[in-house]
């Protein structure tokens, strides 16, 4: 497969992010897969050789689109209007299937391109700290429509992420090179890792090295300009204070060191190295609300040399199973499902020598609560405005539909009979090809099964207007296979972009595309429609609507919805 995996950060700066995409895309390349990275740089080299891949079409294992981008979760998105370019370029020249970006909560690359990507759309949280973007919830919304799959780093992260962006998470590991990170020649050595706030921790670990003579202490930042506690002079000879932010570099540390003292919020994959360099790791139970635990820990692991090793190689063999070649085999298997969601498309057309027709598959009748038509008039008008066939999807009742198959008995007229369902909490779905009625308050998954008990067709109507109740962006994409036709066409939607993400989606995943007025008042009929081929059953409707085209005939919604107004002030009159 053709994989792109995006990251917010500059490529040129160490950072854990962009370790876990180094590591994970060199597996990757190793299990079979085409991976690009995109990212930002503040390297000329790589801004030249992204500058050269993208004019001239090149494959490269590394796409810099920009320099560097200032990221904050505190900031709005102010990704230049360049750099979005670049990265539109990229992602359409890549035809990737797959678009993988990491820690999408904030304004960035990774951001632009789950939103904008029409690849199966992954997305990865390492970080709490990193959820703040988009702040509105409906753009929040927006992107979980447009994901496949949701990955987190860690439990704390999918409890934290879930929140912001609720979804099915699956926990991965951060992965490590087992082979750089390895057990070398241990010296007395107890590495502290620092973070910002949390000195606590390493006066702890100095104040207990006192009575431990013959061992050494280097405190660790992966960050410049973490603040450090007091080093007392006695201690001075045995303290190091190392800010090491390259994995080669922690790698000659950790390897040679006995005990690993992570933060209380430490990364966690520095202690995943710390792991496959087999060090005994100093994080008792509590140490959260106690961060001295973490001190006494690390005395007891070092005046007890069985203890240490013990625990030393067990840390060991619980990094061998976290290494970049099993996160790699695991996000194999992810690509490899999310890519049975797309549809095969037939090149062939049983149906070409039928004549065509124009259809509108989305309609009601004075059957609804909030509609006057006549189901006479439905049919003489529907002749008149040229219509071959039409489907009649009364709010929760079935009795329009069968009216109006009655009266269209006899005629050239084609009438589906359909229902419009409302389920308990996840919007509605149109039963097409129905024979009796479907109670609304079901599930979205009960409702699709009634429907298909009856041999009906799952048409799901307007599935992005905001302005209805929609199925949530879990639902869809649980359900997707259950879909036989996505409404890419609704007349009646204030909102033209609710259509064209409700087009983008079907796009994605080859679903059957629908279309129909929605109409309340005679004078909607036909205002959205298909010209599809005639047919006989459900299941020509459905070959026809694979060559089918969209018609888009509308008329001034004001208009429309105000003779909807007055027609039912005459209803309530009567």
């Amino acid at each position: 497969m053709r994989v792109c995996l995006v990251t917010p950060f500059a490529w040129s700066q160490p950072h854990d992010v962009n370790d876990h995409v180094a590591g994970v895309a060199d597996a990757l390349r190793r299990l079979g897969h085409d991976v690009t990275v995109v990212a930002p740089s503040t390297r000329a080299a790589d801004l030249l050789a992204g500058r050269r891949a993208l004019l001239r079409g090149e494959p490269a294992d590394v796409i810099a689109v920009s320099p560097a981008i200032p990221v904050s979760r505190r900031s709005q998105l102010g990704v230049p209007v360049g750099a979005r370019a670049n990265l539109r370029h990229a992602l359409t020249q890549g035809s990737f299937d797959v678009v993988h970006g990491f820690e999408p909560g904030l304004p960035s690359l990774s951001y632009l391109a789950l939103r904008d990507s029409g690849a199966l759309g992954v997305a990865t949280f390492v970080s709490a700290k990193r959820l703040g973007y988009p702040p509105a919830r409906s753009q929040r919304e927006k992107l979980l429509a447009r994901l496949d799959a949701l990955i987190a780093l860690s439990e704390a992260m999918r409890e934290a992420a879930g929140q912001r962006f609720p979804g099915d998470y699956r926990v991965l590991s951060p992965g490590v090179d087992a082979a750089l990170f390895a057990p070398g020649a241990k010296r007395r050595r107890i590495v502290v890792e620092l973070r910002p706030n949390e000195r606590e921790v390493a006066r702890g670990v100095l104040h207990a090295v006192r009575e431990l003579e013959d061992w050494e202490v280097v405190l660790l930042r992966t960050r410049p300009l973490i603040g450090r506690p007091a080093i007392p002079r006695d201690l001075a000879p045995r303290v190091h204070l190392r800010t090491v932010r390259d994995a080669a570099a922690r790698a000659a540390l950790l390897n040679e060191a006995q005990i690993f003292v992570p933060g209380v919020e430490g990364l966690r994959r520095v202690t995943l190295e710390a792991q496959a360099s087999g060090c005994a790791i100093a994080r008792p139970r509590g140490v959260e609300r106690q961060p001295e635990l973490a001190a006494a820990a690390a005395a007891r692991l070092a005046e007890d040399d069985a203890l240490r090793e013990r625990e030393g190689a067990a840390a060991r063999a619980a990094a061998e199973g976290q290494t970049f070649d099993h996160v790699a085999r695991e996000l194999d298997g992810i690509y490899t499902t999310l890519a049975t969601r797309r549809r095969h498309r037939r090149q062939a057309d049983p149906l070409a020598d039928r004549p065509w027709i124009v259809a509108d598959l989305h309609m009601h009748t004075s059957w609804s609560h909030d509609c006057s038509i006549d189901a006479v008039e439905l049919v003489d008008h529907a002749e008149s405005e040229g219509l071959g066939a039409i489907a009649v999807t009364d709010h929760n009742v079935f009795g329009g539909a069968l009216e109006t198959v009655d009266e269209a008995s006899g005629r050239e007229l084609i009438v589906i009979p359909g229902e419009e369902v409302k389920t308990d909490d996840q919007g509605e779905v149109i039963g097409l090809f129905l024979e009796r009625e479907i109670p609304r308050g079901m599930s979205f998954g009960d409702t699709i099964t009634a429907i298909r008990e009856q041999g009906g067709l799952v048409y799901i109507p307007h599935p992005f207007d905001r302005l209805h109740a929609i199925p949530d962006p879990r639902t869809l994409h649980r359900h997707l296979a259950d879909i036989d036709v996505l409404e890419v066409y609704n007349a009646r939607l204030l909102f033209e972009a609710y259509n064209d993400e409700a087009l983008r989606f079907a796009r994605k995943y080859n679903l059957t595309m629908g279309a129909g007025s929605d109409a309340h008042v005679l004078q909607g009929v036909g205002t959205g429609a298909l010209r599809m081929r005639a047919f006989a059953d459900p299941e020509e409707f459905l070959i026809s609507l694979r060559t089918a085209e969209i018609l888009r005939r509308p008329k001034s919604l004001a208009y429309l919805q105000s003779l909807k107004w007055v027609a039912q002030v005459k209803e309530r009159v009567r």
